[in-house]
């Protein structure tokens, strides 16, 4: 099943109804065209920040603290420092 969608003078195409309704996207989302094996297709990309909570699940050395946080990025920082020079 194709839908079509009409190019206008300022290159601006309108998603048809249903594709907006299937995907659940609104005014100002965004969609991403990827090419593949001559092929072009068009994926939504309205994913919000707060929709990937948990997506990789708690910590494999459970939650830390601010200073815990701030300590290990600190101790990469020092380390990418020096990474050069030996």
């Amino acid at each position: 099943m194709g839908f079509l969608a009409k190019i206008t003078a300022k290159g601006q195409i309108t998603l048809p109804k249903e594709i907006r309704d299937r995907y659940g996207l609104r005014p100002g989302d965004r969609v991403e065209f990827v090419e593949e094996n001559g092929k072009t297709w068009v994926r939504p990309r309205n994913i919000r920040a707060v929709d990937l909570i948990d997506i990789l699940g708690p910590p494999p050395n459970g939650p830390k603290t601010i200073e815990e946080i701030e300590e290990g990025i600190a101790e990469a920082a020092a380390e990418s420092g020096t990474r050069g020079l030996v």
